[in-house]
């Protein structure tokens, strides 16, 4: 039997029962229907065709229905969708965790595995804790975070995201309360000056009985505002954590998996934290999954504590179709020249982003490894701006005064050029 696709009445259904992330059901901005993704072109109902510019926020790192991908997930499925991560274990989760360990800086050895990016962190900070309290000291409960960041829309993720522009401020009377630093402001190819420290040196020298850990992403403050900023900064951070006895949580969920250039954003400072979380790209984008590693320091700590065990426990921890997925995409990204292909996105971006500087609307422009950021001097309208994107021919997701792409590793010179056209025909408009 053939089943007719009715597009308006698939969008008309959407609108009266589904939920979409940052939306209004009383006003609900336009959503368009995707029937079928392959490279790196999204097909929706119409027949229409969008380059993706956004890797399905951020995740879709070798395109879409990848051969490797689809076979790796077709493989598990016949073997065991799912079992219980309590008192068993399989081949894809071991193998997972051998292979973050194995790639990530030195010193991370102990995988804690997931269902998203927002659990990563809030399992990262509860290892900060349950760390402290098994060390005699629970009066080690605030985090410092800086301004500007993003790390999740769950409540102690949420928590450590920046209090006043951050998307959550309408929280702050029923989150945690924690510490705040000034957004680093020195960007990444400018030269260093220790000014730029200064605050975060003088909270955390004040206040580290009282701190936990910092957290912060690594060289790329993502959702946060898309801010740049120095490698030093990260080694300031580092040698002030380990003066103070302060554990370091580097939240490289969006950076990790080779986005700015290094597999890992902390590679570009030489430095290792205490605990480190992953997710979106982990799987290639084909399935949710997340990791938290930390070092031996803090799983010791942890688990020689009063509790003898960490105290967490996600029902899908360690599902073996994802993981089977998640080792899959690890090696077809390691097994290619990722360092120069993120070269090669990066200076396409470089020659077309140059132009924006010149368009009066715009405000600042900036690009790292596979990261093209057009930061407005206005808020973008973003129903009406989205209209347009799609229909120039590409997917843009813009939030607030940000347009900016990510796109898949896979994409082509000359899609990237027409990405970086459409997008340019619009904004000059």
């Amino acid at each position: 039997m053939t089943i007719k696709n009715n597009q308006s009445e698939i969008i008309r259904k959407d609108q009266q029962f589904v939920w979409h992330p940052y939306s209004s059901l009383t006003d609900p901005i336009p959503a368009y229907e995707v029937v079928s993704a392959e490279g790196v072109y999204i097909q929706l109902a119409d027949g229409k065709h969008l380059i993706d510019g956004m890797s399905s926020w951020w995740c879709a790192i070798h395109g879409y229905n990848h051969p490797i991908l689809n076979a790796a997930a077709k493989d598990q499925i016949d073997r065991m969708s799912h079992v219980m991560f309590g008192g068993i274990t399989h081949a894809p989760a071991v193998s997972l965790c051998e292979k973050l360990v194995d790639i990530t800086p030195q010193g991370l050895n102990k995988v804690f595995l997931s269902d998203s990016g927002s659990v990563s962190v809030e399992v990262a900070i509860k290892m900060a804790f349950q760390y402290w309290i098994s060390q005699g000291q629970p009066e080690k409960n605030k985090l410092l975070s800086l301004k500007g960041g993003y790390h999740g829309d769950t409540f102690a993720a949420m928590s450590v995201t920046d209090p006043v522009n951050g998307m959550h401020h309408i929280f702050d009377q029923v989150l945690p309360q924690h510490y705040f630093a000034p957004k680093p402001e020195i960007g990444f190819n400018q030269a260093w000056n220790n000014t730029d420290i200064a605050e975060f040196k003088a909270i955390l020298a004040t206040n580290h009985r009282q701190i936990a850990a910092v957290i912060l992403e690594p060289i790329v403050q993502g959702a946060g505002g898309m801010n740049f900023y120095s490698p030093e900064y990260l080694k300031q951070v580092r040698k002030l954590c380990t003066q103070y006895n302060v554990l370091l949580i580097a939240d490289e969920i969006a950076t990790g998996f080779g986005r700015t250039g290094k597999l890992f954003a902390c590679e570009w400072a030489g430095i290792c934290p205490d605990i480190m979380c992953l997710g979106k790209s982990l799987t290639g984008g084909y399935m949710t999954l997340a990791a938290t590693l930390c070092n031996d320091e803090v799983s010791r700590g942890i688990c020689d504590g009063e509790a003898g065990c960490f105290m967490h426990g996600p029902t899908f921890m360690g599902n073996p179709l994802a993981c089977s997925v998640a080792n899959a995409s690890i090696d077809l990204l390691l097994s290619q020249d990722w360092y120069a292909n993120i070269d090669r996105i990066e200076s396409v971006l470089q020659q077309h982003i140059q132009a924006f500087s010149d368009l009066d609307t715009v405000a600042e422009t900036r690009v790292l490894g596979a990261i093209g950021v057009i930061e407005m001097k206005d808020p973008v309208n973003l129903a009406e701006i989205q209209r347009q994107f799609v229909e120039q021919g590409i997917w843009v997701r813009p939030f607030g005064k940000l347009v900016y792409v990510m796109p898949p590793f896979v994409i082509t010179n000359p899609d990237l050029e027409l990405l970086m056209k459409g997008i340019y025909k619009i904004l000059s408009m």
